[in-house]
């Protein structure tokens, strides 16, 4: 297993400013960082991948979709759209390095109908993620939809749902994601839940259920992390919290408060996971 670190914590576009931080992460022990793909062009992405394969850092990377990109969206147009920026992510990944995408982008975040979802919603999505994924199988880049709890969005909430989501694309090129945060509040059990996703399993997210420090909430971190060795997962086990420095971003996932320090959350974090994998063999 590798370990990363989500750059959200400190910003949703990464630039030359943040080598500092990147160069930091890597000499604390960490195998990776993870990107927000938002703003920027190939030019930028690929100064970025230079930078991180100089420093031996790996990359992963979170994707999102606009309303007017949502790809379960009955409007056509809106999924053509989204189509297009999912083409776009993975062409702005390829040039930083990225392995995996993932994110909530089998539709939009904290985007409601009001209404239950609909196996046709389902279907517009799957049909969207599987082009996508036959998109990415050129650049060698793994897609790993994210479910995420019912605060932030309707589609997707459960490994169960997700699940039958992955098997319904049926490509090499996409699986999916499993989130502690999201869990915490959606599934019976962590335990259950990690073994429910198992088989399709490309990423994870170590996030705390207040977003803070790992380790210092009401995660249940055995269960995590026993399960985690059980089902022999070696993917990349990232955390991800979050913070007030990005006003706008802060509002959009409703972070009024921060949690944790920065510095508290990845020191500390790092070394919660290495003693959690240790402890629970």
């Amino acid at each position: 297993m590798k370990i990363g670190m989500n750059m959200l914590l400190w910003t949703n576009h990464v630039t030359e400013e943040h080598y500092p931080i990147i160069d930091t992460l890597k000499k604390t022990g960490y195998d990776g960082i993870e990107l927000f793909l938002g703003e920027g062009d190939l030019k930028h992405y690929s100064k970025l991948g230079s930078h991180f394969s100089a420093i031996d850092m790996g990359v992963t990377a979170v994707a999102a979709l606009s309303p007017e990109e949502n790809i379960a969206s009955p409007n056509k147009a809106y999924r053509d759209a989204g189509l297009d920026k999912l083409k776009w992510s993975i062409d702005m990944a390829e040039a930083a390095n990225v392995e995996v995408i993932c994110g909530p982008f089998h539709s939009t975040f904290a985007y409601f109908t009001r209404q239950p979802p609909t196996l046709e919603e389902k279907q517009w999505s799957t049909e969207m993620l599987r082009k996508a994924a036959e998109y990415a199988e050129k650049s060698n880049i793994i897609l790993a939809p994210e479910a995420v709890n019912r605060f932030e969005c309707y589609l997707y909430n459960t490994m169960a749902d997700l699940k039958g989501m992955a098997e319904a694309v049926n490509h090499p090129n996409l699986g999916a994601m499993y989130d502690t945060h999201h869990s915490n509040i959606e599934e019976k059990s962590q335990s259950s839940a990690i073994k429910t996703i198992a088989p399709v399993l490309k990423h994870f997210h170590i996030s705390e259920n207040d977003r803070g420090t790992p380790g210092s909430g009401q995660v249940n971190w055995p269960e995590v992390f026993s399960t985690i060795n059980e089902i022999k997962y070696d993917g990349w086990l990232t955390i991800e919290a979050f913070s007030t420095i990005i006003p706008e971003f802060a509002n959009a996932i409703n972070v009024w408060r921060d949690y944790s320090s920065s510095e508290e959350i990845y020191t500390k974090g790092l070394d919660f996971i290495k003693q959690g994998l240790k402890n629970n063999r």
